[in-house]
């Protein structure tokens, strides 16, 4: 006798089994322990999250010998006959394969008729969404005044297409798509309770396959128990999906942080040989930069048995979060305009080039650039905007006016003129070089400092610390009360590395939380507020500006007024 596929056999038979769906398992529990019960009920969501299964667990409540309940004893002959797909009384249809009027009118002639053996006479009715327009009107009147003793569950994954007048008469529920980790959990049981072994990143990568539905990652884990002839591991799970392994997006952003435009075109093209979509290819990238960046804010929900649990956190240390987020920014524009490209491959490696182009110059290393002896810090100059982008509103019904104004003019300000000493500081450059003591350089020009290092994730805490006191081996910091939080022993840690590798000497970093609150955040802050007031004072003060103002009765909108 041949054995039973798992999509069937560990179908689930009560509520309590039922994975996933807590938010609908919850609503159907009560309302069938108090007796509130609705005639006419409408599951949706995507394939496999288990609609059907659960109309058959409600038919069943409702049907069940031992009284109308939350959890049927599944041995009577009501359940066991409804599990067998045999009730008399449980009418199951597919819609799309009943679409016209006439077969949903002889389906309803009957439900006038009392039950034969049950307390309700249900109707399943699958894939509701299929059903003619005529079908649905010959079911409204049902719907709208049915008789005490039918009970209709629909079930559709468009419910878009379902009627508003349908739906305005049905209980309606939204099954949610199942977590990987919900596929991983029930996977890792049902394997347990069959006797088969697994590895758990097999199990990872089959219900990332399964896209959220449970009942793909069993037929995934029926063919997998095949390939691995009565095993699931890892490697053959991987050679069985194929497509899985996305060790070229792992290349692609290794080839991004080192700045290489000939490694990304080369393994673009290496893609393009290999027939990969390249649509898919930006949304997998995107959905890899999301992952990095879950790993880089709270890397302890990445599990340990994730397959690519490594170089996530490997990732997550080596590119800067702004440089990650613009990353994640050009992969969903790319995505969205590839149609727009002359060809899909175009549209991807302008994308890569685009990642390349738009990165901060501290989150890549080219390798034609050579570190430089010693940097000199110095005091950035206070530049006056010289033009400023303009937006004017008419009366009319014209569209808004654009136009380029006059050098701005600068405007008094109370604000900190962010006055910053003139500065050396000699940087490491080889082993061959000489290495100056560059600790007696340093005259308290922190902003300076925090733009020369390399930072990561630890750049948040030095842009919002303030120099209280410094000596050639210490240097002492302060916090805002509000940025408080950045105060993590891992960032202070990285921090304090990253300074004592750039003096090429051990520095020590204390920290405490206060202090006036002149930091290089605060600066940066109020230096584009100044620029910005610059901008508005110059475009007000224009003599074209107040040609239009004054000739076209034109009025500016502040909003739209950029300093550049």
């Amino acid at each position: 006798m041949s054995s039973q596929v798992l999509a069937r056999k560990w179908r689930p038979k009560s509520f309590e089994t039922l994975v996933g769906q807590d938010h609908v398992v919850r609503a159907l529990t009560n309302a069938l322990e108090q007796n509130r019960l609705h005639h006419a009920y409408l599951f949706t969501g995507t394939r496999g999250v288990g609609k059907t299964t659960l109309a058959r667990i409600l038919a069943k409540s409702l049907n069940c010998e031992t009284g109308i309940t939350s959890k049927p004893c599944g041995v009577c002959n009501t359940c066991t006959e409804i599990d067998k797909g045999r009730y008399v009384d449980l009418i199951e249809v597919d819609a799309a394969s009943n679409t016209q009027v006439d077969a949903m009118r002889d389906l309803l002639d009957n439900a006038q008729y009392a039950p034969t053996a049950g307390r309700f006479k249900v109707y399943i009715i699958d894939e509701v969404h299929m059903l003619s327009k005529s079908a649905f009107n010959a079911m409204l009147k049902t719907l709208e005044e049915p008789p005490a003793h039918v009970k209709f569950i629909l079930a559709t994954t468009d419910p878009q297409k379902v009627p508003v007048t349908v739906l305005s008469r049905c209980l309606q529920f939204n099954l949610r798509q199942m977590a990987g980790m919900s596929i991983v959990g029930h996977l890792q049981n049902i394997l347990g309770q069959e006797g088969i072994a697994f590895e758990t990143t097999a199990l990872h990568l089959i219900a990332r396959a399964a896209d959220g539905s449970m009942r793909d990652a069993l037929s995934l884990t029926d063919q997998a128990i095949a390939y691995g002839s009565q095993t699931v591991n890892e490697s053959e799970v991987r050679a069985m999906l194929g497509a899985i392994d996305q060790s070229y997006l792992y290349q692609l952003l290794e080839a991004l942080l080192a700045g290489d435009g000939a490694a990304l075109i080369a393994q673009a093209k290496l893609m393009d040989e290999r027939s990969i979509a390249f649509e898919a290819a930006l949304n997998d990238l995107a959905q890899l930069l999301h992952q990095v960046a879950i790993a880089q804010t709270v890397p302890e929900t990445v599990a340990d048995d994730l397959p690519e649990r490594e170089i996530l956190l490997s990732f997550a240390q080596r590119i800067p979060a702004d440089t990650l987020q613009l990353y994640y920014q050009i992969a969903l524009l790319g995505r969205r305009d590839i149609g727009l490209a002359p060809d899909e491959y175009a549209g991807f490696t302008m994308s890569l080039l685009r990642m390349l182009a738009f990165a901060p110059s501290d989150s890549v290393t080219t390798s034609n650039t050579k570190p430089a002896q010693t940097a000199s810090i110095e005091k950035p100059p206070v530049t006056k905007p010289s033009a400023a982008k303009l937006s004017v509103a008419q009366p009319s019904a014209s569209a808004a006016l654009k136009t380029e104004t006059v050098a701005a003019k600068p405007i008094e300000t109370d604000a900190p003129s962010n006055e910053i000493a003139d500065v050396a500081i000699a940087k490491p450059i080889g082993e061959d070089t000489p290495h100056a003591d560059s600790g007696s350089n340093f005259d308290g020009n922190w902003r300076g400092l925090v733009d020369e290092l390399k930072l990561g994730l630890a750049r948040e805490l030095a842009r919002h610390c303030e120099l209280i006191a410094y000596d050639e081996n210490a240097i002492s910091l302060s916090v805002p009360e509000s940025q408080k939080h950045l105060l993590s022993p891992n960032y202070q840690e990285k921090l304090g590395s990253a300074i004592s590798q750039y003096f090429d000497k051990k520095i020590k970093l204390q920290f405490s939380i206060g202090g006036t609150g002149n930091t290089p955040a605060k600066q940066i802050s109020q230096e584009k507020a100044v620029a910005q007031a610059n901008a508005e004072v110059a475009i007000e003060e224009d003599n074209f500006v107040q040609a239009l103002i004054h000739d076209f009765g034109a009025t500016i909108i502040p909003n739209s007024i950029k300093p550049i």
